[in-house]
C-alpha cells in the first residue's frame, strides 16, 4: 500500500470532522477497489461499542491471502504513527501495523461459502476514532453490504447513546433555539400587526423566514434526539431537510432583496436584480442537494468528496455574487449623483444601507469561515461549541437585520418622501 491513498483517506477524514454524528448506518460498497476507504468518524469519551456486519462479500478475483483485507480502528493519536510507518515502507500494508485496533479480516469470512461476518468492539479508552477498511491487494474490487452501530454505554439499564462526544448536545441545543426563534416571531407578528398600515411585501417575506427557521430547529431537534436515542432519524431528517432548504433559500432571497431596496425604495425588482435572483437562488439549491447528499452519505462513496466541493464552491459563488452586487450598487449610485440631481437625494438615503452590507458581509464571513475552522480544529468532546456559535451569530443577524428595517412611519432605511420618485425609480 503507497501512502498516498492513505492520505487521501486523512484528507477526507478532516472533511468529516466537521459533520461527525455516529448512528446506525447501511451502506454497500460496490466493485472498489480504493487501498482505504473511510466508513466513520467517531468520538469516545467514556465506554463506547462499534458493531460492523458485512453480508453478500465478493472479490473480482481469488486472494491468496485474506488478511490483507479487514476492518480496523484508528485513533487520532495513533496516525502520525501509522503515517510514518507507511512513509518508511510504501509496500507496507496498514492492517500489520501496530498501532491500530484489529476489527477483523476477510480470514474470518472462511471457508469461501461464507459470505457475512459480524464482530461487536468495546472501545474504553476516551478518543477521536476513525473506522477503515483495508484493502491491501492491488487491483482487487471488492464489493458487500456493510451495517455500522457506533454507541455509548452511558446508563446502568443497558440503553444506547447514539450521539456521540462532540454531538450529545445536540437536541438540546436545537430545541433551545428553536425557543428563541419563536419567541421572536410572536413578538415580530405584535409588532407587525401593531403597524400594519404601513407593513410592506418585504416584512411579510421576513415572518415567512422567521417562520420556516423556527420550524427546522425543531425538526433538527427531534431529528437529533431520535438519532440520540434509537440510532436512526425515523424520517424526520427529510422533513428536516425540506425546511432547511426552504429557510436558506428565503434567507439569501430576503438579503438580495433588501440589499436592493425592493418593496422600500422602489415598488418593483429591475432587470439587475432579476439576475441577481436567477443566480442565487440556483447556486443554493444546487449547494442543498449537495448538503443532503453529503449529509445522507459518507466517506465511503467514491464521489463523496466531490459533493463537498460543489457545495462549498457554489455556497461561496453565492456569497461572493450578493457580496459584489451590494458594493457594485453603491459605485452606481456615486456615480449617478454626480450628474443627476435627484439620483443626490436618492443616494443619501441608500447610503445607509452601508450598516447593512457590512452586516451581511460579517455574517457570511463568520459562518462560512470562522464556524468551519471551529468545526475543525476543536477537540472532538466540543465540536458542538461551532454549532452553537453558528446559531449565535444566525440568531443575531436576524434581530439586526429585523431591527434595521422593521415597520415604522419614519424610518432611516426606507423613508421615501414623495409619489413621484417612486415612479420615477420603478422607471428606470
Amino acid at each position: 500500500m503507497t501512502i498516498l491513498p492513505f492520505l487521501a483517506a486523512v484528507f477526507v477524514l478532516q472533511l468529516l470532522s466537521t459533520l461527525t454524528v455516529a448512528e446506525i448506518k447501511s451502506f454497500t460498497i460496490s466493485n472498489d477497489s480504493r487501498p482505504v476507504i473511510l466508513l466513520e468518524k467517531f468520538g469516545i469519551i467514556e465506554i463506547g461499542h462499534v458493531t460492523v456486519s458485512v453480508s453478500s462479500v465478493s472479490v473480482s478475483s481469488p486472494i491468496l491471502d485474506s488478511s490483507k483485507l479487514g476492518f480496523f480502528v484508528l485513533s487520532e493519536e495513533s496516525l502520525p504513527h501509522v503515517l510514518l510507518e507507511l512513509q518508511q515502507n510504501f509496500s507496507f500494508c496498514v492492517l500489520d501495523s501496530h498501532y491500530i485496533l484489529h476489527f477483523f479480516t476477510f480470514v474470518d469470512l472462511s471457508p469461501p461459502p461464507r459470505s457475512q461476518f459480524s464482530k461487536s468492539y468495546p472501545i474504553t479508552s476516551p478518543n477521536d476514532y476513525s473506522l477503515f477498511f483495508a484493502n491491501c491487494v492491488p487491483e482487487t474490487r471488492v464489493s458487500m453490504k456493510v451495517h455500522t452501530e457506533i454507541y455509548h454505554d452511558l446508563y446502568p439499564n443497558g440503553s444506547r447513546d447514539y450521539l456521540l462526544a462532540g454531538s450529545a448536545q445536540l437536541p438540546g441545543l436545537y430545541l433551545v433555539f428553536f425557543l428563541c426563534y419563536l419567541s421572536f416571531l410572536c413578538f415580530w407578528l405584535c409588532f407587525c400587526w401593531n403597524h400594519k398600515q404601513i407593513v410592506k411585501r418585504i416584512h411579510l417575506l421576513m415572518t415567512a423566514l422567521l417562520l420556516v427557521k423556527s420550524l427546522t430547529l425543531i425538526c433538527a431537534a427531534v431529528y437529533k434526539h431520535y438519532v440520540k436515542v434509537t440510532g436512526t432519524a425515523h424520517g424526520w431528517n427529510i422533513v428536516f431537510y425540506i425546511f432547511q432548504f426552504i429557510s436558506v433559500v428565503l434567507l439569501f432571497m430576503v438579503i438580495v432583496l433588501i440589499g436592493n431596496g425592493w418593496s422600500f425604495l422602489k415598488p418593483k425588482l429591475h432587470v439587475k436584480e432579476k439576475k441577481l435572483l436567477m443566480i442565487v437562488v440556483p447556486l443554493q439549491v444546487l449547494a442543498n442537494i449537495a448538503s443532503i447528499v453529503i449529509g445522507e452519505t459518507g466517506p465511503y462513496t467514491q464521489d463523496w468528496v466531490i459533493w463537498n466541493q460543489i457545495f462549498f464552491l457554489a455556497d461561496i459563488t453565492c456569497c461572493c455574487a450578493i457580496v459584489f452586487a451590494m458594493v457594485w450598487s453603491m459605485c452606481c449610485l456615486r456615480e449617478t449623483s454626480k450628474t443627476d440631481g435627484k439620483a443626490v437625494k436618492n443616494l443619501a438615503k441608500l447610503l445607509v444601507f452601508r450598516k447593512f452590507y457590512v452586516l451581511v458581509i460579517g455574517y457570511l464571513s463568520f459562518t462560512r469561515i470562522v464556524v468551519v475552522v471551529m468545526k475543525m480544529k476543536a477537540d472532538f468532546t466540543y465540536r458542538w461549541v461551532s454549532n452553537a456559535a453558528e446559531e449565535i451569530a444566525t440568531l443575531s443577524f436576524y434581530c439586526l437585520m429585523f431591527y434595521m428595517f422593521r415597520p415604522m412611519e419614519k424610518n432611516e432605511y426606507f423613508d421615501v418622501d414623495d409619489e413621484e420618485e417612486i415612479v420615477e425609480l420603478s422607471l428606470k
